[in-house]
């Protein structure tokens, strides 16, 4: 042998027989010799799930500063100390700490939130398994299962997990639980026989795979893939592929900055032209009217106040059960309009649960509680009657029930009474005893493993007398018989009564149900052969099994369609099972698709029939994300729930990916953006419920912010042309020029655009948020009715300012009272505006605290300016009750303006997400 790569990767070997796949391999069923195990790891490398390349804390750190605002942010700092540098000035250190300081808490953050969204494959590392039995030299021998290689033998044993893909040479009623993989909710029979090259994932039964694990039975395995060219490493590397997409939120605001940034430079540039072609400004006058101007158009507050709206909407969802790994997730939420669900563990519980029963010829539904179908533990002995103390009925339910517990090789857990632990179908058997009071208790004597080319297993006890029980496929299982128990006694099987119970089994499989059938009978020698143990039997009957859905499903189904939200099935498992499981929970499962059928539609076809289906099944991990982007495509905002290894590609491609916290894989978990902490489907609307009101806060403030920038841009630009037209001999030189100085604007900005804007973010959602369809993804937060707001109250700002501003002045003469009085009467009218903008969506002042006591807190700092030493700080005078008066007029003809602005743009621009909500 020697140390050379498989000369096709890309090579079927599930389609391979046992000797074609050993002879590819140029290895042989005893294993490989040291010095050639040695040389493969040389040549093919560690079998570990590595990143392509390490995530650098440093560059994640870096990365957090190249946003366009962020530069806004800096370069409002250089202007706050650029001020100083004017004469007559002092230099506003305080000012640009306060926004280096938002800076550097924004990027801290930040970083800390992507570098976790970064632990994806540091997880998929954790659940390989740390060591494994391999045949070297044909002998067993334990090393560590990063030294596994192509050609190696696996020794494997129930509850071992396996280390790498490999193809079965030896299987003895093996079985796997594959679930976290391919979402198969039932362990897999698995056995030496080559399936068809094109067979899906979920159905080789000749193969096992990294991070699955044997609940059942033992073999031998021929690893044909190790590290990354695994399965489990194939979803490794779409989980690095997958982009890293900023969500339409974080699109917008980085837009939103740079027109700002632009629109900045181009009004200083509009505004120096005009002073030097009209006016007799001096240069420093033209430089200090466009710091001025900088400072008033740049919202300071705009990143820090997103980032604390999204801060608080995700304690929110936490106090929901609801993780939220990345921030700007919080107001995707509010879009989404389609939830792509796992079943197994997301819908479903997660566990085999016998639901349906036959026997004596009657159908019992387990998971019922009418008082002909309840079991119910009665007197001693592990007896067990029915509601209705039929004895005779009872009996035969308890000989299922106990053949089912006692061939079984599921164990119960130390650590509690009623959980056990094997395989799941061996689980429900041993639980639905366990319900009903009967306990396995009689020692076994021999075993007759099950394996897939018998179809059942058999076990021998002493049992008083000797007896043999056998469980396996029904119709295997009937041929054993000859006889059955009906009424509390045996009589002989007639061809009527197998074909009764032949239609009982397909009437069970029809409803997606496993079935398996029971049978038994006394025997004497327990070394007799296994036909003669297993020929003759007495049939009990039949159980069958479903993974259920979980109870509050329904009703979360029915809620998220309510507000406008489709939601999809797509699981691994088989489509009846899928369909069956979907109409108990209120999907339609007509047309239902598999993954087979996805891989044969183009594109173009796929993105119609995603349209249409609600339930996928039977797919892949590239299926599900096909699913999604089609979805996508079609300008789907769209959720996506897994817990799973296989969902994880999905789950980083989704616009909102949500993972299972308590049934979810870390694989899963670390792919995510939301993690469900109860696992609850229904958690995932009122998540969405929260989205939406975040949206609404962030759509309040930005408003808010913008027109509160826009009327102070207005005001410092026609104030500066009109006064130097209307009053020459004032508007000189100087802070003389100005109809407000840099330090009032920064003021005003400091205390509007902080604690007010910020309460802003503590607002409750609107009644009835989840009554408006989902927001278009095309609906920005700048919408055309938000710009247009922003754009008439500047104006209407403006409008009362200035009135205010050169009335003062046309009756005193009197620059610093003007500028006080506009001072004042701007910080009034800024935080009263809040409250204009927040009775759009029928909210109180009283409905939020926080804000109540921001404003009160803004006016008193006001006040303290006016009426305090802090007057001579700010070149203001205090105001005498008379001048008063004419602010007090100017607020009401503003605030009538802006109400009669606000109702004629709600009549006729009123985006289509809150036409049919109370906004």
């Amino acid at each position: 042998m020697s140390a050379q790569p498989v000369p096709d990767d890309d090579v079927a070997w599930h389609g391979l027989s046992v000797a074609e796949a050993v002879d590819r391999l140029e290895t042989d069923t005893a294993g490989l010799d040291a010095d050639e195990a040695r040389a493969r790891l040389d040549a093919y490398g560690p079998n570990d799930i590595v990143a392509t390349e390490d995530v650098s804390p440093l560059r994640i750190f870096l990365s957090q500063f190249r946003d366009f605002l962020v530069y806004l942010l800096v370069l409002a700092a250089l202007l706050s100390l650029g001020i100083g540098l004017l004469p007559g000035s002092d230099p506003h250190y305080a000012d640009a700490a306060l926004i280096l300081l938002i800076l550097l808490a924004n990027g801290v953050f930040g970083f800390v939130q992507d570098y976790r969204a970064e632990r994806s494959i540091a997880a998929l590392r954790e659940l390989s398994a740390p060591e494994a039995t391999v045949l070297r030299d044909g002998d067993p021998v334990t090393v560590d299962a990063t030294a596994v290689v192509p050609g190696d033998v696996l020794v494997l044993e129930g509850g071992d997990a396996v280390p790498a893909d490999a193809r079965l040479v030896d299987a003895a009623g093996m079985g796997t639980d594959e679930s976290a993989l391919t979402g198969e909710s039932t362990s897999v029979s698995k056995s030496v026989d080559p399936v068809d090259p094109d067979t899906p994932l979920a159905e080789r039964t000749d193969m096992v795979y990294m991070n699955t694990s044997v609940v059942t039975g033992r073999g031998r395995a021929v690893v044909v893939r190790t590290g990354m060219d695994t399965e489990v490493g194939s979803i490794a590397t779409q989980i690095e592929s997958a982009p890293d997409d900023p969500t339409p939120f974080q699109a917008e605001v980085d837009h939103l900055g740079r027109q700002i940034g632009y629109g900045v430079l181009l009004l200083i540039t509009v505004v120096a032209a005009v002073q030097f072609a009209f006016t007799a400004a001096s240069p420093l006058t033209v430089l200090l009217v466009g710091v001025t101007l900088a400072v008033a158009a740049v919202p300071e507050g705009l990143p820090a106040v997103v980032t604390f709206t999204l801060a608080l909407g995700s304690r929110r969802l936490v106090e929901r059960n609801a993780l939220v790994r990345r921030l700007p997730v919080v107001e995707s939420l509010g879009s989404v309009d389609t939830i792509l669900t796992d079943k197994t563990g997301t819908l479903t519980e997660n566990r085999m649960t016998v639901t349906r029963l036959y026997a004596g010829g009657e159908t019992y539904a387990l998971d019922e509680a009418a008082s002909d179908s309840a079991l119910l533990p009665a007197g001693s002995g592990g007896e067990t009657a029915l509601a209705n103390g039929s004895a005779a009925v009872a009996g035969s339910i308890v000989s299922v029930l106990r053949c089912g517990a006692l061939c079984n090789n599921a164990t119960r857990t130390p650590d509690a009474e009623t959980t056990h632990r094997g395989d799941p179908t061996e689980v429900a058997l041993l639980t639905a005893a366990a319900d009903a009071g009967i306990e396995a208790d009689a020692e076994r004597v021999r075993e007759l493993p099950f394996t897939s080319e018998r179809g059942h297993m058999t076990v021998v006890v002493d049992d008083d007398p000797l007896t043999a029980y056998t469980k396996g496929a029904p119709e295997v299982v009937l041929d054993r018989c000859d006889r059955v128990l009906e009424d509390g006694s045996v009589s002989p099987l007639t061809d009527e009564k197998r074909a009764a119970i032949l239609e009982t089994n397909r009437s069970f499989a029809g409803d997606a149900l496993r079935v398996l059938g029971f049978a038994s009978k006394a025997i004497d020698d327990p070394d007799a052969s296994d036909d003669d143990i297993e020929r003759g039997m007495v049939f009990l009957g039949l159980q069958g099994m479903l993974d259920p859905a979980r109870e509050e499903v329904p009703g979360a189904v029915a809620d998220c369609r309510d507000a406008g939200i489709r939601v999809v099935m797509v699981t691994g498992d088989n489509v009846e099972t899928a369909k069956a499981i979907g109409a108990d929970v209120g999907f339609d499962p007509t047309g239902a698709l598999t993954g087979r059928e996805i891989e044969d539609y183009s594109d173009a076809e796929l993105r119609h029939a995603v349209e249409e289906v609600e339930v996928f099944a039977r797919v892949s991990p590239d299926h599900k994300v096909r699913v999604l982007r089609a979805l996508q495509a079609n300008d789907h905002t769209v959720a996506m729930t897994g817990d799973g290894v296989n969902d994880a590609p999905a789950l980083r491609t989704a616009d909102v990916g949500i993972a299972m916290g308590q049934r979810g894989t870390d694989v899963a978990r670390g792919a995510s953006d939301m993690i469900l902490q109860d696992d609850n489907f229904a958690t995932i609307r009122d998540a969405i419920a929260e989205g939406r009101g975040v949206f609404d806060n962030v759509r309040k403030f930005v408003n808010y912010l913008l027109s509160a920038n826009a009327g102070e841009v207005l005001v410092v630009f026609l104030g500066v042309l009109l006064g130097t037209a209307l009053f020459p001999g004032v508007f000189t030189t100087g802070a003389e020029a100005l109809v407000l100085t840099p330090v009032m604007l920064l003021w005003i900005n400091l205390v509007t655009d902080g604690l007010p804007a910020l309460a802003l973010g503590a607002d409750p959602k609107a009644d009835g948020v989840l009554e408006r369809p989902p927001r278009p993804p095309d609906e920005s937060v700048i919408d055309r009715r938000t710009m247009v707001s922003i754009a008439a109250i500047g104006v209407v700002m403006t409008a009362t300012g200035l009135a205010l501003f050169f009335y003062s002045l046309a009756t005193v003469a009197d620059l610093v009272r003007a500028q006080t009085l506009l001072f004042t009467f701007l910080v009034v009218v800024e935080v009263v505006r809040i409250q204009v903008i927040r009775s759009r969506y029928d909210l109180s002042i009283l409905s939020n605290p926080w804000l109540l006591g921001a404003i009160a807190v803004t006016l008193l700092l006001q006040l303290l300016v006016l009426y305090t030493p802090l007057a001579d700080a700010f070149a203001v005078q205090p105001l005498s009750l008379g001048d008063w008066a004419p602010v007090t007029v100017a607020f009401a003809g503003f605030l009538l303006l802006n109400l009669g602005v606000r109702d004629f743009l709600d009549r006729s621009l009123r985006p289509p997400s809150e036409r049919d909500g109370a906004s």
